[in-house]
């Protein structure tokens, strides 16, 4: 579960007076442990009301009044949003925190709604919704959900872990010369990085390929892989291919657990369309991620 732990404000941190250094020295120190015990998602200071504003609604009215305001222990002066197995947990690690005002300070813990929470109120066009708002939070580019089609895709197959996944450029290199000349090779010069046969400890299959046809007539040490059709989410990736890894492991790392989707068992795979430039590494990338129905 997931919770915000909210330091509530105080007259000096209304006042705008910063804490001393010994309180950021603890501090500093108790966010290390937050980090090492992998806990910590974000966390910030917040600068004094007397900066900030509220807007006030009333039916279709909306009335913006700056601050300050007034009822100070009811006011915020920073946050964390923990990632926990339990609001005890949450609790204990609170219980750890330096004084956050060096006097009468306050720590408040709220969970944040997960997707599941939402219960019958959460159709799939919420369900994706929600997804999407959540992807654009990592960096991604929010995704489209679509049907994708069987292929067979040709080209040259490799084994990889978490290590050694590095090397798959070369296997590109390698690819690269053959694409446009595969023999049954559909939709020109499009290509295709599939991942498949995963296996425990992050180790998979990936093959360099291209759709084709007709599979029978395989160039030597080409490996075919059938994708059944499915439903995807598609991200459209705008970045330089070599961040391209970071981008796969947001979305399953991070993204996917969050969204309330779950994983189908076909292959996933990058696609790479004739907008992609392979001498500036950029343009026609998407990332497909394939879905339970």
């Amino acid at each position: 579960m997931r919770v915000m732990v909210l330091v509530k404000a105080s007259k000096d941190s209304e006042a705008g007076i910063m804490p001393a250094e010994e309180l950021l020295v603890e501090m500093g120190h108790f966010n290390e442990k937050l980090i090492e015990a992998g806990l910590i998602l974000s966390g910030e200071g917040l600068q004094p009301s007397s900066k900030g504003v509220r807007i006030q609604f009333s039916g279709d009215q909306r009335k913006v009044v700056d601050g300050p305001f007034a009822e100070t222990k009811e006011l915020v002066a920073g946050f964390w949003i923990w990632k926990v197995a339990s609001m005890e947990e949450a609790i204990e690690w609170a219980k750890k925190c330096p004084n956050p005002t060096g006097e009468e300070g306050c720590l408040e813990i709220r969970p944040i709604f997960e997707v599941e929470d939402f219960g019958e109120a959460l159709t799939p066009e919420v369900l994706r919704q929600e997804a999407g708002f959540r992807a654009v939070t990592h960096g991604l580019e929010q995704p489209r959900f679509v049907h994708g089609p069987a292929m067979t895709i040709v080209g040259l197959n490799a084994s990889y872990d978490k290590e050694t996944r590095n090397n798959i450029p070369s296997q590109w290199q390698q690819f690269a010369p053959l694409i446009g000349k595969v023999p049954g090779q559909v939709d020109g010069m499009t290509a295709y990085g599939v991942c498949w046969k995963f296996q425990d400890n992050c180790k998979f299959d990936y093959l360099a390929g291209v759709e084709v046809s007709n599979p029978e007539s395989l160039l030597d040490g080409m490996t075919t892989v059938h994708v059944p059709a499915s439903e995807y989410a598609v991200f459209t990736y705008p970045g330089h291919v070599s961040q391209l890894p970071q981008a796969i492991d947001t979305i399953w790392s991070k993204w996917l657990p969050e969204s309330g989707l779950k994983a189908g068992s076909t292959p996933a795979f990058e696609k790479y369309s004739e907008e992609y430039n392979p001498e500036t590494g950029t343009g026609g990338m998407e990332i497909w991620v394939p879905l339970q129905p």
